[in-house]
């Protein structure tokens, strides 16, 4: 195998250059008296490829993200929650997001439910008619909360899309069923 690849290099070589002989080859002269006269090896003059190597303006296509973040004044809910044999308050934003593709969407915290010392922020995702082309798009909604550290969990009402990103939420297509199996609960927030 190693002999056919050198073969075939060299093969390559030969076929990448111009090589013209200078001078023929000529034997030693050998007389009987062993007397020699020196002999002489072929020369070869062999122009090799040029190869030039450098750069060239070419028009290809780059994928590029482009994320525009602004700062606007928007009324946000806030919760003042006073619980009783609580310690400190401390002020939380309760931020919910998701990540779309193909339509754009709307998420909007609904409520807040309290169950001893959760917190269940119940969502709803909901698809737009406005395509997004082969774009991709983050909706978020938050509600601020001045209570005692506590557990909160997400749960999203609507059709989990398919991004890594959402993997963070619980989603749920029904939200009622969802609620059924919360025990002493109470609905802080409804908006």
């Amino acid at each position: 195998m190693k002999k056919i690849i050198g073969l075939v290099c060299i093969a390559l070589v030969m076929s990448n250059c111009d090589v013209q002989q200078k001078k023929e080859a000529k034997l030693p002269e050998v007389d009987v008296d062993v007397d020699t006269e020196a002999g002489q090896l072929p020369t070869f003059d062999i122009d090799w490829a040029d190869v030039n190597v450098g750069t060239k303006t070419k028009t290809v296509k780059i994928p590029k993200v482009v994320v525009v973040m602004e700062e606007e004044e928007v009324e946000v809910p806030y919760l003042d929650v006073d619980m009783p044999n609580s310690g400190e308050k401390e002020e939380l934003t309760l931020t919910v997001e998701a990540e779309v593709i193909d339509k754009e969407h709307t998420i909007e915290i609904e409520e807040i439910i309290a169950t001893n010392d959760k917190l269940y922020v119940v969502s709803e995702l909901k698809e737009k008619t406005q395509s997004l082309g082969d774009k991709k798009m983050r909706v978020s909604d938050r509600v601020i909360l001045n209570a005692p550290d506590l557990n909160v969990k997400h749960i999203i009402k609507g059709e989990k899309p398919n991004r890594v990103f959402n993997d963070q939420y619980k989603y749920v297509q029904d939200i009622d069923a969802f609620k059924s199996g919360l025990a002493n609960s109470k609905v802080i927030y409804k908006k």
